[in-house]
């Protein structure tokens, strides 16, 4: 059974298509069902009030859906939301899917089956909005939870990411855990040199904001099983456990950089581009003994000459 308070946003700058969706949507029990006739307006729909389903033309003057995609996932980013995206096209062939895909689109309906494909999807988008909204409902409650329990000693109140007592403490763990099993491990310093500057000229609640959406987009950059903590107001680092010491290398970790360079940030003045710089201190067992302020400091000596060169800079710390 189809959820009548579902959220839909309709984008499509042919009226008759609107029209055509909207009145079957409406006969399959949707109540909550907007309009907009461009990707700017829905833009300015969902920042007054966020959907659960935005179905979007995928080729539209000015903003086509692949854009209108990226732009709403910036929006979800800062808000905490996550909105299911669903684009009509004319496209066929693994090309298309795949292309959508890449792009952050959840699925796609050809116009060809609209009559067709449309209900069916929809109740799919339904059920898969309850279930990531109750996730996030549960991981706001949980972040909660163990800021209340643990922020004086191992979490950061602001991102629910580890400090830098938590930090010391899983590179101890994972110093013994290759001096025992082998394997290598990678301590990643991430700066962002432009935040202070950032914070001066916005002030803090702006400059929370963008801590807590960088948070949230590493989160969804790092593997499952890294260790990411936020150190200060300007410093980011993570952990991570190799099969082997050649692997810590720059090419491993452009995707952080990337994930910075690529897409601006959605904020409260407009959006806002950041660079990061990154500093790789590597090493396996041949290199112990090593402590965590070892690491912390190698990596913070090789911080400028990242930002210098503007490339990751890369040690392998070798045996004493």
């Amino acid at each position: 059974m189809p959820n009548p308070q579902l959220s839909i946003l309709v984008v499509d700058d042919a009226k008759f298509s609107s029209a055509m969706i909207g009145r079957t949507l409406s006969q399959a029990g949707y109540q909550d069902v907007r309009f907009a006739s461009s990707a700017e307006q829905a833009l300015q729909q969902i920042e007054e009030r966020p959907t659960g389903v935005l179905l979007a033309d995928w080729l539209m003057p000015d903003i086509d859906g692949l854009e209108l995609t990226a732009r709403v996932r910036q929006l979800d980013e800062m808000s905490d939301h996550y909105t299911y995206i669903m684009l009509l096209t004319g496209k066929e062939g693994d090309n298309a899917l795949g292309e959508a895909f890449d792009h952050g689109v959840d699925d796609f309906i050809s116009k060809t089956q609209l009559s067709e494909q449309l209900v069916p999807r929809i109740y799919a988008g339904d059920r898969l909005c309850n279930t990531l909204h109750r996730l996030l409902q549960e991981n706001r409650l949980l972040t909660q939870s163990i800021a209340c329990l643990e922020q004086r000693n191992l979490v950061d109140p602001l991102t629910g990411l580890g400090n830098l007592r938590y930090l010391r403490q899983k590179l101890a763990d994972s110093l013994r855990q290759i001096d025992s099993r082998g394997g290598a491990l990678c301590y990643v310093l991430i700066g962002l040199p432009k935040l202070l500057e950032l914070r001066t000229r916005h002030g803090d609640a702006f400059h929370q904001e963008l801590l807590s959406g960088i948070a949230r987009r590493l989160q969804l950059l790092v593997r499952p099983l890294d260790v990411l903590v936020r150190l200060d107001d300007q410093h980011f680092a993570l952990i991570a456990l190799l099969s082997e010491l050649n692997e810590c290398r720059a090419n491993s970790f452009t995707r952080l950089a990337k994930g910075f360079s690529q897409q601006p940030f959605k904020t409260r003045e407009g959006l806002v581009e950041l660079n990061a710089v990154i500093s790789l201190v590597g090493l396996d067992a041949e290199a112990l003994p090593q402590t965590p302020e070892d690491l912390m400091t190698q990596a913070a000596q090789h911080l400028p000459q990242a930002h210098a060169g503007g490339r990751i800079a890369v040690q392998r710390l070798t045996a004493r």
